[in-house]
């Protein structure tokens, strides 16, 4: 049997980074909303950055908690229904069914926010499907993890981008030995060029990651994968590091509009006026923008938005600090199909590569070493990526 308990002002589904912090700043505009939060884990905050690069701090799961999710919901007065799933959306009635410790319930809601995140994309290969590999995008998943690694195993990491390489890094510096798996050339293909990717290679070969590019793997079994080449890697865990996929599902059953994520107007709306998206599930004109800076401009508009001012979100060129530190790189890609080319100057670690476009714009830029301090002024270069 369902029962409406409540209705709230603000419903917001979701309690990872973007949630959080769009209820930190619509507490600073405004003390009186009601606004009550769904999640289906215990509402911990936590920082999902320190993720990929906790081993080497030898941390636990329960180390990178900042905050109970009773004691966050206290501070910022909000409700908080934790171990809760959401079913549907009633769109023409405001409401929401969930699932919870207080069976089903309905609960209805002036402005509904979608803060749903991103999962990992799934990849089973040859020999372990139908399972895919594991992947860490939470604090849960950290912690299943990680829980049965000793020093010295040997990891596999299927994925050279952002989060493969950051674990690789820190795997390699706590002890592990690290392989890492993948089709591209070199790490960081769609990020860096060429010359910095091949730089970027080298230095983590050097803390003892092996890498195996232009790589796919063909077969897969307990502690043993085949790769293209022919090549057998051992391995004790395993990690998948290919990439997020925005949570759409409920945003589809709904009939909201979605693509690469839930579409969105420069206000976070979706198409429903009644309710907006925000975060790693949110499609902006530029498409889904899986970073903590869009996140934290994003949360900072909608919240003037829910607080009765409606901003449209104006997102400058957000450089992003990849956390390797046996090469500090900045990265501020060019926008998906720009036309140009890229510039690289200097030598050894410190490298400065402008992505020019064909009149000579900069469009992008990637910085390491020391060069990696002259990324804020190198910004302002950039194009807005959302302007009013």
């Amino acid at each position: 049997m369902t029962t409406q308990t409540h209705k709230t002002d603000v419903l917001i589904i979701g309690s990872g980074m973007a949630g959080m912090t769009l209820v930190r700043e619509l507490r600073k505009l405004d003390g009186e909303k009601t606004i009550h939060m769904l999640t289906a884990d215990d509402g911990a905050q936590y920082s999902k950055p320190m993720l990929s690069n906790a081993f080497a701090q030898n941390k636990r799961a329960e180390d990178l908690v900042q905050k109970s999710g009773s004691d966050w919901a206290a501070e910022q007065n909000v409700v908080l229904s934790t171990k809760t799933w959401v079913s549907a959306i009633n769109r023409t009635a405001k409401t929401v069914v969930v699932s919870g410790p207080n069976g089903r319930e309905e609960i209805g809601y002036d402005q509904l926010v979608l803060a749903v995140g991103a999962s990992p994309r799934p990849y089973a290969p040859l020999g372990v499907a139908p399972k895919a590999l594991p992947a860490v995008n939470s604090l849960a998943d950290y912690a299943a993890w990680r829980r049965d690694i000793q020093l010295g195993d040997r990891v596999l990491i299927v994925g050279a981008g952002l989060i493969g390489v950051e674990f690789a890094n820190d795997l390699a510096g706590s002890g592990h030995q690290v392989d890492v798996v993948d089709p591209a050339p070199h790490p960081l293909g769609r990020l860096l060029p060429s010359e910095l990717g091949v730089l970027m290679q080298a230095k983590l070969v050097e803390v003892g990651v092996t890498f195996h590019m232009n790589q796919s793997i063909q077969h897969m079994t307990d502690g043993e994968a085949r790769l293209t080449n022919g090549q057998v890697v051992d391995y004790d865990h395993v990690l998948s590091a290919i990439g997020l996929v925005a949570n759409t599902e409920l945003a589809d059953v709904s009939g909201l509009q979605t693509e690469q994520g839930i579409v969105v107007d420069p206000f976070m709306m979706t198409t429903d006026p009644h309710i907006y998206a925000l975060g790693d599930c949110a499609q902006t004109k530029v498409g889904v923008l899986p970073y903590i800076q869009p996140l934290m401009i994003q949360a900072r508009a909608l919240a003037k938005t829910l607080a009765d001012d409606p901003t449209p979100v104006v997102m400058p060129a957000l450089p992003v600090v990849v956390k390797t530190p046996a090469l500090p790189t900045v990265v501020c890609p060019p926008p998906a199909g720009a036309e140009g080319s890229w510039v690289v100057e200097g030598d050894d670690v410190d490298r400065r590569a402008v992505f020019q476009g064909e009149n000579g714009q900069t469009l992008g830029f990637a910085l390491t070493g020391k060069a990696t301090q002259g990324r804020m002024s190198l910004a302002k270069e950039v194009p807005d990526l959302l302007a009013a």
